[in-house]
């Protein structure tokens, strides 16, 4: 079968998608690029759903998932193709720009490599496959919104709405990986500090500050190895506190403070355990800080999954049919387990078995971020060989 990959066109796939403007909530611009190159490929317009999964995203996101379903010309369960759309906020404003085998942003901004690779990936792919005809099983493209700021196009997404697919190819990540098979899972929390407000002149003594509370906790959490890499026995994880909120003057001794964080382990009795040894520290602190009266603070929280861990079997028809594809595009064929979280870990809890690899990109979030064009063209090859019949 000829997997042969239009090198050109690939490239001038990515420059555009590069090219356009989609952050997180944002997505409009580049998903009507991702439409007009599939269309100018052959795409029937029927094939194509816009605004998939709307409803149940949060009400700032401007569109929701864009869904395209090409029909087969084999009989076979259903392939689905996954990348989200979105960019980070550095990237705003990227104008892309060749240097020998990579592509570099022109000014100090960040490239977006990450998805826009992975996207554009899935574009030639596509391409490939109409342009000549190549025989395939249904294939259901899928480019969820909001990947970068809580996964909530893959949260939002079911499979009903992707023609319930067999298994998922996801495309995402930065550097240069196997297929990933396996990630962690995340809670994130919120805790609301009360305390009590005084003058903070004129009577200092009489008030129990939210601030030293949440100070108390977290100096204890972190000197006793429950901040950061968190390695305790057999409970391993991360931990974080992200933002912290509160007070209104400076003469005021500050009686509300809201910390938020997260908390990350491949294991969910270590999140259970971590999640405990954090409730325990605030509400310890909260009890022990007292003003002249004798009254103390007090501390609520609020805890949500954010996304679960995971792990498949290399038995698995997904991780077996990715591993037989990877050689062909030139690739080691090998798995691993990474410390992130991925639209896979929605993807896998809501029943669609879904390995992730590399489109070629370096440096995430950075302003030294760029896509290995030879490891890109490998990324497109290697979605036209799952995708085809092997």
């Amino acid at each position: 079968m000829n997997l042969k990959i239009d090198q050109k066109q690939a490239v001038q796939n990515l420059m555009e998608l590069l090219a356009a403007d989609g952050p997180s909530c944002g997505e409009g611009p580049v998903a009507n690029v991702v439409k007009q190159q599939l269309l100018a490929a052959g795409c029937d317009p029927k094939w194509i759903r816009e605004n998939v999964s709307k409803k149940r995203l949060p009400k700032e996101f401007t569109i929701g998932n864009l869904v395209i379903k090409i029909p087969g010309t084999v009989k076979a369960p259903r392939l689905m193709f996954s990348a989200h759309l979105d960019t980070v906020p550095i990237c705003r404003g990227a104008v892309p720009v060749k240097k020998g085998n990579r592509i570099v942003p022109q000014g100090k901004t960040g490239l977006g490599g990450d998805n826009r690779a992975s996207v554009a990936t899935i574009v030639t792919m596509a391409q490939t496959i109409l342009k000549n005809d190549l025989p395939r099983p249904p294939l259901t493209l899928l480019f969820p919104v909001g990947e970068e700021n809580g996964l909530h196009g893959a949260k939002a997404f079911e499979a009903a709405e992707g023609g319930n697919p067999a298994m998922c190819f996801n495309i995402d990540g930065s550097g240069e990986r196997g297929g990933v098979i396996g990630a962690l899972g995340a809670i994130r929390w919120e805790a609301t500090v009360r305390g009590k407000s005084v003058h903070a002149a004129v009577n200092p003594e009489g008030g129990v500050s939210s601030a030293i509370i949440a100070a108390n906790a977290i100096a204890w959490l972190k000197a006793n190895g429950w901040f950061g890499r968190i390695n305790k026995g057999t409970v391993k994880g991360t931990a974080n506190v992200g933002t912290l909120k509160g007070g209104e003057v400076d003469n005021q001794v500050m009686d509300n403070l809201l910390v938020t964080g997260e908390w990350r382990s491949h294991s969910p009795s270590s999140l259970k355990k971590i999640s405990k040894v954090w409730k325990t520290a605030f509400e310890k602190a909260a009890r022990e800080l007292k003003n002249n009266q004798g009254e103390c603070g007090s501390v609520e929280f609020f805890t949500a999954s954010d996304y679960r861990s995971f792990r498949l079997k290399t038995g698995e028809p997904v991780v077996k049919r990715f591993l037989k594809a990877a050689p062909l595009a030139g690739r080691k064929a090998y798995t691993e387990v990474i410390s992130a979280g991925l639209d896979a870990n929605i993807l896998n809890e809501k029943g669609i078995p879904t390995i992730t690899f590399d489109a070629g990109n370096h440096n995430a979030h950075d302003l030294n971020e760029y896509v290995d064009i030879p490891r890109y063209l490998e990324a497109c090859k290697l979605a036209t060989s799952l995708a085809t019949e092997l």
